[in-house]
């Protein structure tokens, strides 16, 4: 019975996937007028750093590591030259420290050798970069530069994009291309936000606050808990 009522409220047609998701989008503008990255930096190489530092690991934490750590090392060179295991104890806290180093390290080099030590502004090129995979380099280029390359795609935005049929993906790749097809490219970088931030704050994991959520009337997630 639950499924045949959360069957019917589906919209039927284009015109009408067109209008709820236009709705969607005002509603996330109203919910989250100033979404951005949660994570704390001064500049695209920081931005780098933290958000190889932010697999597995809270962006709270990160932000907890990052001051000391970019203190200790001020520029892309100090990077270049420190040493994999002293690194790794400086980020000990967000976990897989020695891969973590690792990447960071290869990323420094990386971009001083082949990038004259600018961050690279292309999804091509910033995917040559160890550590920066499709979601990082999403997020360096959406967040430092303003370039939409993608849409972000981490846990929150695969949990989301799914209850809100704007998916019926899991694989990362092809939840991305659903909502670039989906998302209006100017919209891109401000979604990606938005709705990492829903789903912090509301569309949790185990719990969603649905009783809280104005996108609610929108949504027929099969595990809504209102």
């Amino acid at each position: 019975m639950k499924d045949s009522r959360l069957a019917a409220k589906r919209p039927r047609t284009a015109a009408e996937r067109k209008q709820r998701l236009e709705e969607i989008l005002a509603l996330l503008d109203e919910m989250y007028p100033a979404a951005t990255c949660a994570l704390e930096h001064r500049g695209p190489w920081q931005l780098l750093v933290a958000t190889i530092l932010s697999a597995q690991c809270t962006d709270k934490r990160v932000n907890m590591v990052t001051p000391g750590l970019f203190r200790k090392y001020p520029t892309i060179g100090d990077f270049a030259r420190a040493s994999q295991e002293e690194l790794a104890r400086d980020i000990l806290s967000t976990g897989f420290y020695n891969n973590k180093a690792k990447a960071i390290i290869g990323a420094a080099r990386k971009i001083l050798d082949d990038f004259g030590g600018q961050v690279p502004r292309t999804i091509e090129e910033l995917t040559t970069v160890p550590g920066a995979a499709r979601k990082t380099a999403n997020v360096v280029l959406g967040t430092a530069y303003g370039i939409a390359s993608g849409v972000v795609v981490d846990t929150h935005v695969q949990r989301v994009a799914r209850r809100l049929d704007l998916t019926r993906h899991t694989n990362p790749e092809k939840i991305e291309q659903d909502l670039m097809r989906a998302i209006p490219r100017d919209r891109w970088i401000r979604f990606s936000h938005q709705i990492i931030h829903h789903g912090r704050a509301l569309c949790q994991a185990r719990k969603p606050k649905c009783e809280a959520c104005r996108l609610s009337p929108l949504c027929y997630a099969g595990d809504k808990t209102a």
